[in-house]
Parts: structure tokens; sequence; C-alpha cells
């Protein structure tokens, strides 16, 4: 294996909140790095043959989050690519625990930006009511959790997909 993390693991795992760009920025690094991409809603979704939104109204976020603890715990071990993590995942202890050693990137966004590309929050099961309180509430509450996590922070405010994959690739260099 070649370029940034070769090893045991994830080359690099994203977190941070909704709108931060997760998805879209492992994407383009995975593209970039020749190594799949790997996103754990998406594993959480497959797991229970419906969507995140339906997970939470039907079964309830505390259902939710131990699937999630779980896709988590299991892409960590098996995948060596880029791996996205959900909003809320590194709200748990035990995910905090298996992110330890690992190269995580924690994709910092304003709240202003953030209420742009969330919109209103369609989808987005903890965005119920004042989508900008919601999500401000939001940001505060965890991003001491984000920091604590991480290897390097990356801001992504006015910047493009291909401009954060830069700055995480200058960070992890």
């Amino acid at each position: 294996m070649t370029g940034p993390g070769a090893g045991t693991g994830p080359r690099a795992v994203l977190v941070g909140p909704m709108g931060a760009g997760k998805t879209t920025v492992a994407r383009v690094l995975a593209q970039r790095w020749g190594v799949a991409v790997r996103d754990t809603d998406a594993d959480v979704e497959a797991t229970e043959g419906r969507s995140i939104s339906d997970i939470f109204v039907e079964s309830g976020e505390a259902h939710f989050r131990a699937l999630e603890r779980a896709a988590v715990a299991a892409a960590v071990a098996e995948h060596d690519g880029v791996l996205s993590l959900g909003g809320g995942a590194v709200l748990d202890a035990d995910t905090r625990d298996v992110l330890a050693g690992h190269r995580v990137v924690f994709l910092r966004v304003g709240l202003s930006e953030a209420v742009k590309r969330v919109g209103l929050g369609a989808g987005r099961p903890l965005l119920f009511g004042n989508v900008r309180a919601q999500i401000k509430a939001t940001l505060e509450q965890r991003e001491p959790v984000y920091t604590s996590v991480a290897t390097v922070v990356v801001d992504t405010d006015e910047a493009t997909p291909d401009e954060v994959a830069d700055r995480i690739e200058e960070a992890l260099a």
C-alpha cells in the first residue's frame, strides 16, 4: 500500500457535523488515493434495510446509536480506504476508543455554512423545528468531542470539496 495512512485500518476517518461535507470529501480523497470509500450511515441503512430517519422514528435514537456503534467498529476493523462517520458517532465513548490511534480528520464547519449546506434538514432526524437553532446547538455540543478525537482539524467554510481534500492531504503529509 502507498500513500497517506498506508498500514492497518482506514487511511483517513472523517468526522464532523452535518453539512461539513464528510461524504463528499471522502469520495474525493478515495478517488485521489485509489482506494474504496465507506460511510457508516450507509452501512447502518444497508443493515437495517431502511433509512436513518425511519430508524429514528420507528425504533428510536438509542437503537440507531447501537447500530452506529457496531457499524463504526466493523468499518474501522475491516476498511482500509477512506471512512466517513455519521455526525453523532463520536458521541459514543466506545466509538471514541475505537478511533484512538487512527488518522481522524475533523471537518469543521461554521453555523452559516452548515445551515446553507443542510437546507431545511429533510431526511435529518435531529432537525425538527428551528433548523438554524438545532444546528447551532449541535455544533456547540459536539465540537469539543470532534476536536478531542481528531488527529487534524480542517476548516471547510467557503471551500470546495477539492480544496478541503487538498487541506487534508497537506495536514496528513
